[in-house]
């Protein structure tokens, strides 16, 4: 499994000189079997965007997953050049929703007067498919969805194979809704246990500092130091610390980093423009 890494902010994209290194794009993966383009894109932040290079101007056909439907997590689907064109087909997942059929609840952001456009006019051919949690094959992967607690709205982790590689997608998640759990930092709850456990990969949201969570949880986020617990913990290979602060520039992110250079679990911020091999071929 090739992993590209396309958006790593949350909330909003961060322009501007200090940021640029571990970038300012909001959330995207897209993932590869090796040897092959991109068929399997997680999340549709503005880092989207970066798809259609990848594809050298071909449309896309594959498969988009959503972890949630907040802003940072779909405001690239109508600039996603490779998907909204002749010739893409795309078939869109997200958590089924308890107030309407996907396409409809995702229209309230995306319809006029607040976007030109409506998800039923994008180009290509395009579907729109409610989630509940359990496993699905996409396009050559196993993904299986778990709810975890996140503010404002439905929202699903995810554990991805390919046969060779495991992935784990955990990039809202608000475990204090569950109780304070080891240092304060929130509960390291079964579902989290089960996406993370013995996986090559875990991207996890680090949105906080330990110290910013006390005040900052109500917003819906982890901190680092629950991240890399949790990884520990679930005997991951590797964490990926994913969903930078917006106002995090890249100096602050490596000085977060370099404190927890201990760590009993490999480790990186996530960044822009890097690229993950994972399975056997690592």
């Amino acid at each position: 499994m090739r992993v590209h890494i396309l958006g790593v902010r949350g909330s909003t994209p961060a322009p501007g000189p200090e940021f640029v290194r571990y970038g300012g794009h909001t959330s995207c993966l897209a993932l590869a079997h090796d040897g092959e383009p991109p068929s399997l894109l997680i999340d549709a932040g503005t880092g989207i965007r970066q798809v259609s290079a990848l594809l050298d101007g071909r449309p896309f056909v594959g498969t988009v997953l959503l972890g949630h439907l907040h802003w940072d997590h779909t405001q690239g689907l109508p600039f996603f050049r490779a998907g909204d064109t002749p010739g893409a087909e795309v078939a869109l997942f997200a958590p089924a929703q308890p107030d309407g059929d996907l396409e409809t609840v995702l229209a309230r952001a995306m319809s006029p007067p607040h976007f030109p456009i409506t998800p039923a006019e994008l180009r290509g051919h395009w579907t729109f498919s409610g989630l509940e949690p359990g496993q699905v094959e996409m396009g050559g992967f196993s993904v299986v969805a778990r709810e975890i607690p996140h503010k404002g709205g439905r929202t699903f982790g995810y554990r991805i194979s390919d046969g060779r590689g495991t992935l784990a997608y955990l990039s809202d998640h608000c475990p204090t809704n569950l109780g304070p759990g080891p240092h304060g930092l929130g509960e390291r709850h079964e579902a989290a246990l089960w996406l993370t456990k013995d996986c090559d990969a875990v991207f996890h949201d680090g949105q906080y500092t330990d110290e910013e969570l006390p005040a900052k949880a109500y917003f819906g986020h982890s901190s680092w130091g629950y991240a890399l617990g949790l990884a520990e913990m679930s005997g991951a290979k590797h964490l990926v610390v994913y969903h930078h602060d917006p106002d995090r520039s890249d100096d602050q992110i490596d000085q977060i980093a370099a404190r927890y250079a201990g760590a009993g679990v490999s480790f990186e911020p996530a960044a822009e423009g890097s690229i993950l091999h994972l399975g056997p071929c690592r």
